[in-house]
């Protein structure tokens, strides 16, 4: 093919990508519907002038469109790595993990489904062999919910649902190809019935061999990236070549799941990258896949949409029948998931609850696509499947795509609106009328002081006062409408909540975005910000206090690192993770300060002065809580907290001198040079305040036991020793610490935290200092007392050895015990051991 004509077409193409979007948004259809409808009115139009005898002037045009070397291929290892790639890039990955439960069941299981009741279905109407209609199954069941995901996000659908669905974009594609390739290899060996157990059993080196070379490429590509971190356009290059690598790697070099590795590839760039790259760059880089993904979706789609026509051009009557069947199988398969499963799994608390109406839009809005498409090209361009498979394969699977295009998604609006979930609710409308008020007020505010300050004609602001009066009036009598004042406190804490978490979510991108926290703080704070949005809308005043304290919790990771520190002696993992806590408390509290002035400015005016005082209680709550978990590390580790605050001072002056440096160069103080050079230094010296100061946990441990009053009276060697014998462990709210009548093996110190203790129907609460469990250790008698942790507590655990030793060696710590024993008999038989005598 010529060049010239070529790069035309190429560029022709693109021109009509840039028309599909403002199209689609005017006539309010999905984008890859438009883009679908375009690609394949350019290929029937190319057919069309190709063998009509009205002109041959386009025949070469038309022969250049049809010729363009569209394979499968192309479409399997160029543009498929490329939208997965940025898929994983764009996801927030924590939050997907909350939800991996509903996501698994929706990709995975749902795809099996699918292709079972597709193929089962097809071979029992159509008598064709059971493998080629599982094979079908497969090239169907992929899914590409961008359109239903799209209308959510438009119409503000709850934000976890639209993330189930992301996710199971991301996972579908990877289960439907790997069953692909599976009965693609006993079509081609001509084995009419497959065995299940032979299939099934090479799954999981497809999943573990692709996910390990996704790995390998990703850390390999981020060590390239860390050496190239003054050279951006280096490192976009390098991050260019991941995806291709993973997928290639994986699919030819390990015998796995080209798909999966890229998936792989993508997760841990998404996971490792913020904490190695730098923010900017970081966001920089998502943007370059943006447009990359942009543009391969595109194509994809119109390169598609070009082969519908070839594709459909030897269809029989019979056929209709046939794409009619895989219709209703696929319909039914997934009304099997969204109205038979998922409420199941609902249930069982493993899944959000889905509500009745976005189970059917996700049912409408299961589209086909692309990869439908050029799973059905690769059938079709294969010489060791017979010719009458490949007609079949080629015309249900573009048949069905076709439906899903044409009349799923051209009604799929439509759809939304019959079922009601473009509407606001009367809460939310109630609440509309009142922000619309309160934000009019501000505005006439704000525009009287601008209209005076600029001496403006009388006549002219009268005029325009007027006009204004009258829309605050009306939107004044909306908000004090009898509906609206009906609104209960309980709803309108609920929204309070909802808007300051959400406002919560903004400050912390802001300060992201001024560099005061690094990108790995930011998205462990972005994702505990959207757990308390979703838990506030679920669960109202109870929900958001319990995710609050969720997010101050010690999870399983510390659990692992715990022990890895205190049984293998591994202190890598705890130093990082508590590292991480103390950073991330410190923003916390800095960012929770600034939430009392949302409250006051904004809060107040549209929900009242009661709910705003409310908001206040429970805001004041979380911040003694994270002074509380804060208090407890400075206790561990001295000097570490203010080594933190002087880094958070340090990058906090580095972004106004940044600032002023900037506003100086808009206003012609300095010149370009001057300010290429000032920024140079901001740079080189961000650089140095990035780094974090290293945690030393054997240290501070050892300057923590020389603050308990407890040992006071011990010498430094005896000091030294007995830090070496303490083991630390963290326990979460409601944990349990010690059972009634367990055995007596260890003696506990409260370091930070505090603990409940129940002997004989009566509590006592013990803090920072106290221990407990010492008199059954002495007395060699199973507990008697059930302690249970009443906040996230730390605690210095020693064992019945080391508690004698120290007991021999410190008079304070004997007097402590006997002090300790309430019960008048256990007294006198404390009293009586030798271990506690004080002389």
């Amino acid at each position: 093919m010529d060049i010239v004509l070529l790069t035309t077409i190429v560029a022709c193409l693109f021109v009509v990508i840039g028309m599909a979007e403002p199209l689609a948004a005017r006539l309010s259809l999905p984008y890859s519907v438009i883009l679908a409808v375009l690609g394949m009115m350019i290929g029937a139009g190319a057919i069309f002038f190709l063998r009509t005898d009205l002109t041959d002037a386009l025949n070469p045009v038309a022969e250049s469109i049809l010729a363009l070397p569209i394979r499968s291929n192309v479409f399997l290892y160029v543009f498929l790595p490329t939208l997965i790639f940025q898929a994983t890039l764009g996801m927030n990955v924590r939050r997907m993990v909350d939800d991996w439960v509903p996501i698994l069941v929706l990709a995975v299981v749902a795809v099996f489904v699918a292709t079972l009741t597709i193929g089962y279905a097809l071979s029992w109407v159509s008598g064709l062999p059971l493998v080629v209609c599982l094979l079908i199954g497969a090239i169907v069941s992929t899914t590409d919910p961008s359109a239903v995901v799209g209308i959510f996000r438009s119409l503000s659908a709850p934000r976890r649902l639209a993330r189930i669905i992301e996710g199971e974009s991301l996972l579908n594609d990877a289960a439907a190809i790997a069953l692909f390739g599976l009965f693609m290899g006993f079509v081609m060996l001509g084995v009419p019935d497959p065995s299940y157990g032979e299939a099934i059993g090479q799954f999981p080196w497809l999943l573990a061999g692709g996910a390990l070379g996704g790995w390998l490429t990703a850390r390999a590509a981020l060590m390239l990236m860390h050496w190239f971190a003054r050279y951006e356009l280096a490192q976009i290059s390098v991050s260019v070549a991941v995806p291709y690598l993973a997928y290639v790697g994986a699919e030819h070099a390990m015998g796995a799941s080209g798909v999966i590795g890229v998936v792989a590839a993508g997760l841990t760039l998404n996971l490792i990258g913020p904490s190695r790259l730098s923010p900017a760059f970081w966001t920089n880089l998502r943007e370059v896949w943006d447009l990359l993904a942009h543009w391969a979706g595109a194509l994809i789609f119109i390169l598609a949409a070009l082969l519908i026509p070839r594709l459909m051009d030897d269809m029989r009557p019979g056929d209709y029948a046939l794409i009619l069947v895989v219709i209703l199988a696929a319909i039914v398969a997934r009304a099997i998931i969204l109205f038979g499963l998922m409420p199941l799994l609902s249930l069982l608390k493993l899944s959000p609850v889905v509500e009745r109406p976005y189970r059917v839009a996700i049912l409408w809005g299961g589209l086909r696509g692309a990869v439908t498409l050029a799973l059905a090209l690769a059938v079709t361009e294969n010489l060791n499947v017979p010719v009458e498979t490949k007609r079949l394969v080629g015309i249900l699977a573009t048949g069905f795509t076709l439906f899903t295009l044409m009349v799923q998604g051209t009604t799929l609006r439509w759809v939304i609106g019959r079922l009601g979930l473009d509407r606001l609710s009367p809460l939310d409308e109630a609440l509309s009328n009142q922000v619309i008020a309160v934000a009019l007020q501000t505005v006439r505010e704000e525009v009287a002081s601008t209209t005076e300050s600029y001496e403006l004609t009388r006549e002219t602001v009268r005029s325009e006062a007027k006009r204004f009066a009258e829309r605050l009036d009306g939107a004044v009598e909306r908000a004090e409408a009898e509906d609206n004042t009906q609104i209960l406190d309980r709803d309108r804490i609920t929204l309070g909540l909802i808007a300051l978490a959400a406002h919560e979510r903004e400050t912390i991108l802001e300060r992201f975005r001024e560099r005061v926290i690094s990108a790995r703080l930011s998205e462990t704070m972005l994702t505990d910000a959207d757990r308390l949005i979703e838990a506030a809308r679920s669960g109202g005043r109870t929900g958001y206090q319990r995710a609050a304290r969720r997010g101050l919790r010690y999870g399983t990771p510390f659990r692992v690192a715990s022990f890895l520190r205190n049984r293998l002696w591994i202190a890598g993992p705890l130093a990082r993770l508590t590292a991480d806590r103390f950073e991330a408390l410190l923003a916390r509290r800095l960012i929770l300060r600034d939430l009392h002035g949302f409250l006051d400015t904004r809060i107040r005016r549209i929900h009242g002065r009661r709910v705003a005082e409310l908001l206040h209680e429970l805001l004041t709550r979380r911040q003694e809580a994270v002074e509380t978990a804060l208090e407890g590390l400075r206790l561990q580790y001295p000097g570490y907290a203010e080594e933190l605050e002087r880094r958070f001072i340090r990058r906090t002056a580095l972004r106004l001198e940044e600032r002023e440096y900037s506003a100086m160069r808009e206003d012609g103080l300095v010149g370009a040079e001057l300010h290429t050079a000032l920024m140079a230094d901001i740079t080189r010296r961000r650089q140095q305040a990035e780094g974090r100061p290293h945690l030393d946990l054997a240290l501070r441990k050892y300057e923590l036991v020389r603050q308990f009053p407890l040992f006071a009276d011990l010498e430094e060697p005896e000091l030294r020793r007995l830090s070496r014998a303490l083991r630390t462990r963290y326990v979460n709210a409601g944990k349990v610490i010690a059972r009634k009548d367990s055995p007596s093996r260890s003696v506990f110190f409260v370091s930070s935290g505090a603990v409940e203790q129940e002997i004989a129907g009566q509590t006592t609460r013990l803090g920072r200092g106290d221990m407990f469990g010492q008199m059954g250790v002495l007395m060699n008698k199973p507990r008697r007392a059930e302690v249970t942790a009443i906040t996230p507590t730390s605690l210095l655990v020693l064992d019945e050895t080391g508690f004698r030793r120290v007991l021999k060696r410190s008079r304070a710590l004997r007097r402590a015990v006997r002090d300790s024993v309430s019960a008048k008999a256990m007294r006198e038989e404390a009293a009586r051991l030798p271990e506690l005598a004080l002389d």
